[in-house]
């Protein structure tokens, strides 16, 4: 397998990336660009403020000019640091997109005119609605659904897959991706994209995450800590005049300056999580990027994290795929061999995956081989979705195989009837989750083969992962309600959906969520686009039709449907490292404002040191000490901010609980000693 455009993991720290986001850091200090972040436009505006100031002091020789300096600098490097982090999620995704250019090329396209004649064109002149011809060694020149013909086309250059795939007219395997190769054969194409609007170009697009919109929480924390900060800043600016009065009256002390009031701002006020949290949004979609899905938004991977009901298709995702027979049982007078025998035969013409299991069960168990045919005026009858059955007339027989239902109704027009015998052991199959099959001969019921679906290895423990995270599971499938009881209750989902319409999904998912609950669900063919369309998470795959792809929120370019699962937990992961820092924020705020304001007010208050607990030296080492620490902190958080919080499956008692003794704790206790030890080394260095 080769490695995946999306799916290529960088150093955290890749000098490449690292340059860029030191560049893009200065270029974010545009006030215009910071006023999408309201804590950090304060703090840039409280450091120009102090410039401001710093170059009045200057001028008129003020003996404070060396504090304010250093005060000065801390702030503007408060911002670059919370830039920093920002800039280097976005770089991440910016180096993935640069990656994914490369890969497009103006490749020649041969366009079909009106009058069926053949021309070549640039990629770049087609339009929606063009058709054009691909043969083997041709790059496919835009998005397109086949309209006729079937190759093997090689996706690597989009999902990373080496194994080729097939694209076909018709059914879920049509669509088509601009960039990806023809192996062999020819296929007609439809364009279904302008240039520019390519899924390519919507990949990188996405994957630089510079126009990421804000999800409804995010958008929520920034209404609450741009509150918060509104607070504080109300808070300190009723300071000064408070303290000039104290000054007055007392007669002793020095009012703080507008540059120490400044930095007590920019202590209390949230800026780590305000730091962080654009940060920690573009991370998440780089996460779900590095398994090889593409979210259409931000939004899409938090509604992950927030959901409740998760959907599952049965085949494919639950079991393995292909259902394989596994034993034939003859009904009372009917021997093995025959019904293996006419079961075989009846299965010569059904080149589904389960039709050529039986003839591959009736030769390894009882050495039944291809026979000639032709001689008996043997004539086929192919498998159909509207009959239900497959089957051969030949030496004056009339042999069938197919569901229960369907070859009962044939035994009956035949003439004959089928014996309760026949629907007794379909029913048995059923309820240990296999499939039964009927086979008759004529008016004749011989037996039922019975088909069995395989659990994927380790899915009961996967879906046993999802119910401790608080997520429903939901299997869906086409089969009928005693088959899907028995391969639910062996998956160990919580719920199940059987002869399940796309109507019927529909109206599940608008149930759920008439309950209050957040839907995802998984899906490629049209017929899964309302689905995916309704849910609150539609993860579509990239095999499948175009409608499905434009339908769901999220597209996995390794078309694997277990794939949700991991979107889940990422979506998990991105809310409580939010979580997680916002706690580790306000306690971190809590903590400097012990820290900081006893040693701000003691030369008013000479009782307020009593409070000064850490023992800092001087209420100048205090306040530079705790503006240092406030910057620092930021770029300690950023690998946290960019990993995520590690993720365990715990209830959400559990993970409140974990969540406030780690890092509300933790906010509290770090910055004692990180101010202490700050101001040890400040006034150590004879910096105050």
């Amino acid at each position: 397998m080769a490695t995946s455009t999306l799916s290529q993991k960088r150093p955290l720290f890749d000098p490449e990336i690292l340059g860029r986001a030191v560049r893009d850091s200065f270029v974010k200090l545009n006030p215009a660009q910071l006023l999408k972040n309201p804590v950090i436009f304060v703090v840039e505006a409280g450091a120009a403020l102090s410039s401001v100031l710093l170059i009045r002091d200057a001028a008129m020789g003020t003996a404070d000019v060396w504090f304010n300096l250093q005060i000065t600098l801390w702030l503007w490097f408060t911002v670059l640091f919370a830039n920093f982090a920002e800039a280097m999620a976005e770089a991440r995704g910016k180096a993935q997109a640069d990656t994914l250019r490369k890969t497009k090329s103006d490749s020649l396209a041969h366009r079909v005119t009106a009058k069926g004649a053949v021309e070549d064109v640039a990629a770049s002149q087609l339009r929606a609605g063009d058709v054009v011809i691909c043969e083997a060694g041709d790059t496919i020149p835009g998005d397109g659904e086949v309209i006729d013909g079937i190759a093997t086309v090689d996706e690597s250059v989009i999902t990373g897959e080496s194994a080729p795939v097939i694209r076909e007219s018709g059914g879920d395997r049509s669509a088509v991706t601009g960039g990806t190769r023809v192996l062999s054969d020819q296929i007609r194409i439809r364009i279904t994209s302008n240039p520019g609007e390519t899924f390519l170009d919507r990949m990188i697009a996405l994957v630089e995450g510079a126009e990421r919109q804000k999800t409804p929480n995010e958008i929520a924390l920034n209404i609450l800590i741009a509150g918060l900060t509104l607070i504080f800043l109300l808070a300190v600016v009723t300071l000064q005049p408070f303290a000039q009065y104290s000054v007055n009256a007392a007669g002793t002390g020095t009012a703080p300056s507008v540059a120490v009031l400044v930095s007590l701002l920019v202590c209390l006020i949230p800026t780590t999580i305000g730091g962080l949290l654009s940060a920690i949004g573009i991370a998440g979609m780089d996460r779900v990027m590095q398994h090889n899905v593409l979210a259409m938004s931000g939004k899409a991977v938090e509604a992950a994290g927030d959901i409740n009901t998760l959907l599952l298709d049965k085949t494919g995702t639950i079991t393995i795929g292909n259902r394989q027979a596994v034993e034939f049982l003859p009904l009372a007078g009917v021997t093995d061999v025959e019904l293996a025998e006419a079961a075989q035969l009846s299965s010569l013409a059904d080149e589904t995956p389960e039709g050529r299991s039986v003839v591959v069960l009736a030769k390894e168990k009882y050495g039944l081989r291809g026979r000639e045919l032709a001689q008996h005026e043997a004539t086929f009858v192919p498998f159909s979705a509207y009959t239900r059955m497959s089957g051969v007339d030949w030496n004056g027989g009339r042999l069938r195989k197919g569901a229960t239902a369907s070859i009962e109704q044939f035994v009956k027009e035949e003439g004959g009837s089928a014996p309760d015998q026949l629907r007794e052991l379909a029913e048995g199959i059923s309820r240990q989750g296999g499939t039964p099959l009927a086979v008759a001969n004529g008016k004749r019921a011989l037996g039922v083969i019975h088909l069995k679906d395989v659990v994927k290895g380790g899915m009961k423990e996967r879906l046993a992962e999802l119910r401790r995270m608080g997520i429903s599971t939901v299997m869906i499938t086409g089969d009928n309600p005693l088959t899907a009881a028995a391969i639910a209750a062996e998956a160990g989902v919580d719920n199940f959906l059987a002869q399940a319409s796309p109507a019927d999904k529909l109206n599940y998912i608008k149930r759920e969520q008439a309950e209050g609950r957040l839907v995802a669900m998984t899906g490629d063919g049209t017929n899964d686009a309302p689905a995916l369309a309704q849910a609150d998470v539609g993860l579509a795959m990239n095999t499948g039709t175009m409608a499905a792809k434009e339908a769901g929120n999220m597209v996995d370019l390794d078309s694997n449907p277990t794939k949700l699962i991991e979107v889940v937990a990422i979506g998990k992961q991105l809310l409580i490292t939010r979580g997680a820092l916002t706690t580790f924020s306000i306690a971190n705020d809590v903590a400097k404002y012990f820290a900081i304001l006893p040693a701000m007010f003691m030369a008013i208050y000479p009782a307020m040191g009593q409070l000064n607990v850490m023992g800092l030296h001087n209420p100048k080492s205090a306040v530079l000490s705790a503006v240092i620490f406030n910057a620092l902190i930021i770029i300690v958080l950023v690998p946290l901010a960019l990993r995520g919080v590690k993720y365990r499956p715990d209830g959400a008692e559990a993970l409140l609980r974990r969540n406030l003794l780690v890092y509300g704790l933790g906010g509290l206790i770090v910055p004692f000693p990180g101010i202490w030890l700050l101001d040890r080394l400040v006034y150590a260095m004879g910096l105050v």
